[in-house]
């Protein structure tokens, strides 16, 4: 239970500092990976719904056994952008460089996720 609370609890500082960064840096991504952004609607509630998901990290954080069940959508969580990230560059529509590692970060972390998944499962009662 412990190393599932450390998990979670360092996905989350992960992650509000990477997508805080984000929220602030259009520019640069911008400038980085051109053509520029011409919906940043999209951008930025990218930035806000994963930065609300990191809070669901901290509630598992804080009571791993009791939020054990919402594990497994966070698996979910990291698996929607490692996923289509391995696709797209299988299909050379993504080049390395750091959208490319950020999803492969995510796919360490989904692991990471099951692996405390795993840990904080319920033990059995020993037999009278």
């Amino acid at each position: 239970m412990k190393a599932a609370r450390i998990l979670f609890a360092l996905a989350a500082l992960y992650g509000i500092s990477v997508l805080l960064l984000g929220l602030f840096g259009e520019a640069q991504f911008n400038a980085a990976m051109p053509p520029a952004i011409t919906h940043p609607e999209f951008y930025y509630g990218f930035h806000g719904v994963a930065l609300v998901f990191q809070l669901v990290f901290v509630l598992i954080a804080i009571d791993p056994v009791r939020y054990r069940p919402l594990m497994l959508l966070a698996v979910l969580e990291k698996l929607a952008f490692f996923g289509p990230a391995l696709w797209l560059y299988s299909s050379s529509r993504l080049t390395e460089g750091g959208p490319f590692y950020g999803a492969m970060i995510d796919g360490v972390w989904a692991l990471l996720f099951l692996l405390a998944w795993w840990l904080a499962r319920p033990k059995k009662e020993a037999a009278a």
